[in-house]
């Protein structure tokens, strides 16, 4: 972060007054604290280092050991020691959590974000694609926070009411707010999602206007923005997750624009964001229908029936799919850890009893 990023984003939290004005009130403790620790929430990182707030002021801290696990994602309560060379002691139990497979078909978790209550999907009203939607639903379902879509530059938009109507068939259960920082429309209705220590997240591709909706919230410029590609893609101004302090109470966490995202494995997840689909498969003929050419298929009737419906049965089935595959390499990775350690500790126990 640049010194001039890094006192705008400080200037951020002038008001913040006491630990519970960041959400401490709502935290999961994880126990006593030792002598000379206290405790104090991640506001943003790097690849080694964070930016903390224990309730007076910013501090930079790093990792006591390089065994800490989980390592501090942006949003975590940790446990610190220390004022100028402040030392990260532990990560506190998360009570919510965002996660997605890491980019590339890697089948490993990456944790976004850490303790937020509510997760915006970011998208633009010319632009909202239900598919990725659907998927980043699928994760935030599984986090544990509320999720929350907004459509983006909605005064862009020619007929916003059909693209508010066809964005909202596929996210059942869940608002569906029409957003435009340059008009202020919806921004209100963003704001009531927080209140006194409670954290929105923003998550989305680059150039959706999830900065600039910061700054509109902050009434000040905390986070650089920049304009979209002449091909229509966002640059990047977001480079490391950033929570930031509203004036009137609540906090927003945004994040680097995501071209991919996979949810990681979760039945439930995949659940409450295709309920719809999830209903149907109950009422098919057989419990372990595979929905594909098997007698009294519920879900393949109303697919054949319903154009729209049928393209959302299909995003169900590869999220299914995708989800599958994560799980078995999971299993794969934890099951080869797992004889690796086991290895070690024959070649040590071998090793130790030698005269």
């Amino acid at each position: 972060m640049s010194s001039a990023a890094q006192s705008s984003f400080d200037l951020s939290f002038h008001h913040i007054s006491s630990i519970d004005d960041l959400g401490w009130f709502l935290a999961v403790e994880g126990g006593p604290l030792g002598s000379g620790q206290r405790a104090a929430r991640v506001v943003a990182q790097s690849r080694s280092s964070w930016h903390v707030h224990d309730g007076t002021t910013v501090l930079h801290a790093r990792a006591r050991s390089r065994s800490l696990d989980p390592r501090p994602v942006t949003g975590d309560w940790v446990v610190i020691s220390g004022t100028d060379d402040c030392l990260v002691e532990s990560v506190l139990p998360r009570r919510t959590q965002l996660t997605r497979a890491e980019a590339g078909g890697r089948s490993a978790e990456q944790v976004i974000a850490a303790n937020v209550d509510v997760v915006a999907v970011c998208a633009p009203a010319t632009q909202a694609n239900p598919r990725r939607i659907e998927r980043e639903l699928t994760a935030i379902w599984s986090s544990g926070a509320t999720p929350l879509v907004l459509l983006t530059k909605a005064e862009t938009a020619d007929d916003l009411d059909a693209v508010v109507g066809e964005i909202a068939a596929v996210c059942l259960g869940v608002d569906v707010i029409p957003v435009s920082s340059a008009t202020g429309v919806g921004v209100e209705h963003v704001r009531a999602q927080m209140g006194h220590g409670r954290t929105l997240a923003l998550i989305g591709p680059s150039g959706v206007g999830k900065s600039t909706l910061v700054n509109v919230l902050s009434h000040a410029e905390v986070l650089a923005t920049a304009a979209v590609r002449s091909d229509g893609k966002g640059r990047h101004t977001t480079t490391s997750r950033h929570l930031v302090a509203l004036p009137g109470g609540g906090l927003v966490l945004d994040t680097p624009g995501m071209r991919e995202f996979a949810p990681w494995a979760d039945g439930d997840g995949l659940a409450s964001a295709f309920a719809d689909v999830d209903e149907l498969a109950q009422r098919c003929r057989f419990s372990d229908c595979a929905h594909a050419t098997e007698p009294g298929c519920a879900v393949r009737a109303a697919a054949d029936a319903d154009e729209v419906f049928a393209a959302r049965v299909d995003s169900w089935r590869r999220l299914q799919r995708e989800q599958a595959w994560l799980a078995r390499r999971n299993d794969a990775r934890l099951e080869s850890a797992e004889r690796k350690r086991w290895a070690a500790m024959v070649r040590s126990a071998r090793g130790s009893a030698r005269p």
